[in-house]
């Protein structure tokens, strides 16, 4: 794929495009497209996706209104009480949190963190976004997800501004209201999937999500690894292959991997059939190191690190989850490893108003094509797929805590 073809695609996907919007379908249909346009045949497959309309948002500081943004799906109503500011998420902060709103350092919270806070007794949680010696004053939209209330409540929960939390503490506020007003619904959201058939009826499957969060147009998190995957497919198209390939550009992740949830759930009967996924979640960027975290034997990270040193392609091959597209696959036994470039967010910045094509090198992004598409060559080119299917203790450990079914030791 040329640098100029590569250019267009970030071009024509420069916008906002997030979870179960209209401009998330016009990208499905777009990289469907893009996938004929190689040859292969391609399908869009709906899945549901909880989504709100917010009709009002408001948070008062001692009766004095403060901007916010509030939570979809968190429901709706008025709730006030005493502000109490919590850093952490330990026993002792967690304990005073009883009938309280909760202002936390962080912009969103896990399923241990929340059910804790239920547990404690929180009536509303207040969390932030941005920095305070950036010129803009940007307010991240975040939703409540179903994974993390569980069968817990519901309680109201907010969005503010760095520079408004800093405010409500030097001005030492001492009471809170949080009001919102939404519509609550079920809705849409798509994987494109495609596939280049090999002789046997295995797979290597390649994803990538093309979601972006509200802020951002997502041209390095995550259309990056979506043209990465439209790289493999025009270099190996051509190519005998032994597994096939088959390419789901995932919808939804940026909201907890739904499209990748969705994809395996749907699927699972044909998972047994695919033998290796290979994900890829920002790649291409200026500066920043190419890694490669893999849910699988300790074996194909050493290999990595051998074909690297072989073709002259520095990476950092480890054992692990990547918190992507490649989990849910892992999570049901299929070997799985994830690409990534990993810039500092100072050079290459995602989930904000600055993720755009410009942060991007597209002579970068065909040097770390070339080695994807190679190192899939040779899993789908193999008389036997070498990599074990089997996932390490280790690994399955990492996966029970990332997917809240055990709580992280500290």
């Amino acid at each position: 794929m040329t640098q100029e073809t590569m250019k267009k695609i970030f071009q024509d996907t420069d916008f906002v495009h997030t979870s179960g919007t209209q401009e998330e379908l016009r990208v499905a249909e777009y990289l469907k497209a893009q996938c004929e346009a190689l040859g292969v045949p391609a399908r869009i497959e709906a899945f549901p996706v909880a989504m709100a309309e917010i009709e009002e948002a408001h948070v008062y500081a001692d009766g004095r209104e403060i901007p916010c943004k509030g939570f979809f799906c968190c429901g709706s109503g008025e709730i006030e009480g005493e502000l109490y500011y919590m850093p952490a998420q330990d026993p002792v902060s967690i304990a005073g949190a009883k009938d309280k709103i909760v202002l936390m350092d962080t912009s969103g919270i896990g399923f241990f963190g929340y059910q804790d806070l239920m547990k404690a007794g929180a009536k509303g949680i207040l969390f932030q976004y941005g920095n305070v010696h950036y010129p803009v004053d940007d307010i991240d939209e975040r939703d409540l997800r179903a994974a993390v209330v569980g069968e817990e409540r519901k309680v109201l929960c907010a969005m503010l501004h760095t520079a408004s939390a800093v405010e409500l503490l030097r001005s030492e506020t001492k009471r809170v209201k949080i009001v919102i007003r939404q519509r609550e619904f079920e809705g849409e959201s798509h994987n494109v999937i495609a596939e280049l058939p090999g002789k046997r009826d295995e797979w290597i499957a390649l994803t990538a999500h093309y979601d972006t969060t509200a802020l951002s147009h997502g041209s390095y998190d995550n259309m990056s690894g979506c043209v990465g995957i439209l790289g493999v497919l025009e270099a190996l198209k051509a190519q005998e292959l032994n597994y096939g390939l088959r390419l789901i550009f995932c919808g939804s992740e940026e909201r907890g991997l739904l499209g990748s949830k969705a994809y395996v759930r749907d699927h699972e009967a044909e998972l047994e059939k695919i033998a290796l996924d290979v994900n890829l979640d920002m790649i291409g960027t200026w500066l920043g190191k190419l890694i490669a975290k893999v849910s699988a034997e300790d074996k194909l990270a050493g290999y990595l690190s051998y074909m690297a040193a072989e073709l002259g392609c520095p990476i950092h091959a480890t054992v692990g989850v990547y918190s992507s597209d490649s989990t849910p696959f892992a999570d049901k036994g299929v070997p799985s490893l994830s690409f990534a470039r990993l810039a500092s967010p100072n050079a290459a910045p995602i989930h904000c108003r600055y993720d755009l094509p410009e942060v991007l090198s597209m002579a970068q992004m065909e040097k770390d094509v070339a080695f994807i598409a190679e190192f899939t060559r040779r899993m789908a080119a193999s008389a036997v797929c070498p990599v074990a299917r089997e996932i390490p203790e280790k690994v399955k450990t990492e996966l029970d805590e990332y997917l809240f079914r055990k709580r992280r030791k500290n």
